[in-house]
């Protein structure tokens, strides 16, 4: 792969080329804009609309392939816009007022847009995975390759490369401006720092200055800052520089070309954010969740992070508090100056948090999700939305992703194990020793210890090679080496004697390198000259940012670097050192080109299956996306109960399997190199619901029918019916129908429907009869007195016909007053008026009653049982 030194391919429209989307065509602003009166959702005019505004920030989210830009004084997103291709890719961001600059880390691609314009400006290819970083400040813009140690200057406008880059020895780290614009860079394994500044751009944006016109970007500055093979991490400064180093334990401020150094209390690996804005600057302890701040004097205080587990971010000190994030839970822990724990912000999901000072905000990013966070000077905390559905670009989020796991069980913590393949190779006056890495035991390792030649030297954990100077040629020397970490020091190991001396072979004229689909990388190189002695074998080292370290020897002129030992999507370039018999060893080969080692995805994470229940014959399937491990997943490949499919996305339905059946689900990642390993679960489609009736009651024109429903993994709806009867419907759980006519005998049939069909269950109920009092009372005197004692000549009460009418000829009998009768059904018929015998009671209903079979009375001489509601009978 190419790396920045290669003629940088450069996309330059010739005019400029909009990105484009399906949330927002930003080649449709200016017509929005015209619109909309010359405003985005009113938040200014034109010439302003569209330029990124003071106090906002860009701000990614994976999921989306989107960027929302964030304004600080709202708290809202007012713009978004889509990144083409780079759904759940991590994406390196850096801004300015008026430029941003994007680097895709699976692709490498490098792309500039124009804030003014929303314009995509140019794009330009680096090597993909972590290794190279992008700076911009105001007008300067630089592309960093930690790995090969070459800085170039980028012109934003257009990518192209600004003069000569500067070179260093591979292996470099930082890469950040400070307040002043220069940019530092750290050197590991000289144990230096220094600065650069930038060339003035040339008036076309298109045009690359020519080698030797003295257009070029100089180190301007350089100070010792450590031992070489020290690990150092650096954070730039409003002005200057503090470097972290690690190995010695200790903080060295670089500031107006003075060098301040302050031993640090650590015991454990320590971080720092890229920028620290302010005096006092923060040092996490990830492992000991514990936070050191240091200013202009020393060492001030130390404070201790909530929480379990080391998956802290470095905090970030903004307006005198410092902000800490546990990315395992998704939490923001602030701390004021005098390191109380003040407040404590609650994120939404696991994974990355991106802190950032920027415009007079801390801006807060969760790229996995779809919200972030804006931190004003004052420390009021408000939620963005990044996925609003009211701005250009608007539509709804995604389901959110599923909870985090729980932390994992701490390990018990030991000093470190022993160095494995300690191995020393002869110089003249000089001896390089190297080392494999020793096993952490519980607590990372902080510094190798090699001891030798009356020498002790401190290399950093991540280096794990030195050059030991000062030797005298033809004795023989053994070098120790032991690893440190929180506990204390490991068992040392020894190496082979080796016996410096002038006559060293030459290193390999070159190295090649390729990465390899099964996970290893294969190193080669030609055949070195021994200078009349043999080669015996070589020695292999990898550079990565910040880091050199061993990976094998070989007695051939080729290495292949087991899969694994190195990080799959990170950067390495190599170097080979060529060993004689005599134990002698060449100075190190040119560096390699760059490779990013790379293997088959890993089985994504957290499969979950589950009924359709709206949908026969079908499951959804979704999952959290598989490790890339190296290069980015192109499509997951699902099978459900052999029904084979692809996707991009991590969610998908699968229809057709058939109701009720039990289905295994599998689903790999597929990248470059092929298909990864399956996760599995399981699922069933719904099936036709199950319906148990538990019990039934009755009234006399109503019943009751109770049941369970199994409903299939769907959604049931339930009905009663029986013959003759309008079908009711209600909960699955119980249902009553009325209307019904008493004293009957019912069949009723319990129906449940889901999706995938009916379920239906039977159950015999009959209503209760219903009954009522034959009610004639005497009046008080008179003939009243004696008018209900028995039937009389012409109209009298509680009469029983054939008919609804008093027709005596249909007349069947007197039903003597307080005589209980089974009513069946009401029909309308003559009007009966019962005077005073029966409360004044007048109306047209007449009751069927049990009464010599099937007759009829007048309601107004049957009183009905249990409230005298007619309406409680059905009409016959």
């Amino acid at each position: 792969m190419a790396s920045i030194e290669d003629a940088v391919q450069t996309n330059t429209p010739r005019s400029r080329s909009r990105l484009r989307g399906g949330l927002v065509t930003v080649g449709t602003v200016a017509a929005l804009l015209a619109a909309m009166g010359l405003t985005v959702l009113g938040l200014g005019a034109a010439d302003n609309a569209v330029a990124n505004y003071d106090a906002s920030s860009w701000l990614w989210s994976a999921a989306r392939s989107e960027l929302a830009r964030v304004n600080g004084v709202t708290a809202k997103v007012d713009t978004r816009t889509e990144i083409p291709n780079a759904v759940r890719h991590p994406m390196q961001i850096t801004q300015t007022d008026r430029l941003l600059v994007l680097r895709d880390l699976h692709t490498g691609q490098v792309s500039s847009l124009d804030l003014a314009t929303l314009q995509l400006t140019a794009t330009t290819r680096t090597t993909p995975g972590l290794g190279v970083s992008v700076a911009l400040h105001e007008d300067s813009a630089f592309v960093v390759d930690a790995v090969q140690g070459i800085v170039r200057q980028l012109d934003p406008r257009s990518l192209v490369p600004v003069g000569e880059p500067v070179h260093y020895p591979p292996g470099i780290t930082g890469g950040t401006f400070d307040g002043e614009g220069r940019l530092w860079i750290a050197v590991p394994s000289q144990g230096t720092v220094s600065a650069i500044t930038a060339a003035t751009l040339p008036s076309a944006p298109a045009s690359a200055a020519p080698a030797g016109a003295g257009l070029s970007p100089k180190q301007v500055e350089s100070y010792d800052v450590a031992e070489a093979s020290h690990e150092l991490v650096v954070s730039t400064l409003d002005e200057g520089v503090a470097v972290l180093d690690r190995t010695a334990g200790k903080l060295v401020r670089v500031q107006q070309g003075k060098v301040h150094p302050t031993p640090l209390t650590l015991s454990g690996a320590a971080a720092m954010p890229t920028r620290t804005s302010g005096q006092r600057i923060p040092v996490t302890v990830p492992a000991e969740r514990r936070v050191l701040v240091v200013g202009d004097g020393g060492e001030e205080q130390a404070f201790t992070v909530p929480g379990e587990g080391d998956r802290l971010s470095p905090a970030v000190a903004w307006a005198d508090r410092f902000y800490c994030a546990d990315e395992a839970t998704g939490t923001i822990y602030a701390f004021d100056a005098g390191g109380q724990l003040v407040e404590t912000i609650k994120g939404r999901a696991n994974g990355p948090l991106e802190l950032e000072v920027r415009e007079n905000r801390l801006f807060i990013n969760s790229p996995d999700a779809a919200t972030a966070r804006v931190v004003d000077d004052k420390h009021q905390v408000r939620e963005v939305d990044k996925y609003a559905n009211d701005v250009l670009g608007g539509d709804p989020p995604p389901v959110a992703p599923p909870p985090p796991p729980p932390p994992p069980k701490k390990p018990r913590v030991n000093k470190p194990s022993a160095p494995r393949s300690v191995t020393a190779a002869a110089g003249n006056a000089q001896a390089r020793v190297t080392w494999r890495p020793a096993a952490a035991n519980g607590a990372e390792i902080i510094k190798y210890v090699v001891e030798g030649g009356g020498q002790r030297l401190e290399v950093g954990a991540n280096q794990r090679a030195v050059e030991v100077t000062g030797l005298t040629n033809g004795e023989t020397y053994r070098f120790a080496v032991y690893a440190v970490n929180a506990k204390g020091d490991g068992p040392p190991r020894t190496s082979n004697p080796v016996i410096p001396t002038a006559a060293v072979p030459d290193p390999p004229a070159s190295a090649t390198a390729q990465e390899r689909p099964d996970g290893t990388v294969l190193v080669t190189w030609p055949a070195a000259n021994g200078q009349g002695n043999t080669i015996a074998r070589y020695a292999v080292t990898a550079s990565s940012a910040g880091t050199n370290a061993p990976v094998g020897e070989s007695t051939k002129t080729e290495l292949v670097v087991p899969a694994g030992e190195l990080e799959f999507g990170t950067q390495y370039a190599f170097t080979v050192v060529a060993v004689n018999d005599k134990g002698a060893g060449s100075a190190a080969s040119p560096v390699s080109n760059t490779v990013v080692p790379f293997t088959t995805p890993g089985a994504p994470l957290d499969l979950r299956a589950g009924t359709v229940a709206d949908q026969p014959g079908a499951v959804t399937v979704q999952w959290a996306p598989a490790e890339a491990n190296g290069r980015p997943v192109s499509k997951y490949l699902v099978d459900v109960g052999g029904r084979a499919s692809e996707v991009t996305d991590t969610r998908t339905t699968v229809t057709g399997l058939g109701n009720g059946q039990n289905v295994v689900v599998k689903v790999k990642a597929v990248n470059e190199a092929g298909p990864g390993p399956e996760a599995t679960a399981t699922a069933r489609t719904v099936a036709e619901p199950r319906v148990t009736v538990t019990g039934s009651s009755s009234t006399a024109t109503a019943a009751t029918v109770t049941f369970t429903v199994d409903a299939g993994g769907g959604q049931a709806t339930c009905a009663l019916s029986t013959p003759g009867e309008p079908t009711k419907a209600g909960a699955c759980s119980s249902i009553t129908m009325t209307g019904l006519t008493p004293g009957t005998a019912y069949a009723f049939t319990v129906t449940a429907t889901n999706a995938a069909g009916k379920g239906t269950a039977t159950k015999d109920q009959a209503t209760q009869p219903q009954y009522g009092i034959a009610t004639c009372r005497n009046g008080a005197s008179g003939p009243e007195s004696t008018y209900c004692n028995e039937d009389r000549t012409g109209r009298n009460g509680n009469e029983v016909f054939k008919v609804a009418e008093q027709d005596n000829d249909k007349q069947v009998g007197w039903a003597e007053p307080g005589t209980r009768l089974k009513a069946y059904c009401k029909k309308s018929g003559e009007e009966v008026y019962a005077y005073i015998y029966n409360n004044d009671k007048r109306s047209t209903w007449w009751v069927q009653v049990e009464y010599e079979g099937k007759n009829y009375i007048p309601w107004a001489w049957l009183n009905l049982e249990g409230g005298d509601n007619i309406n409680v009978l059905p009409t016959c």
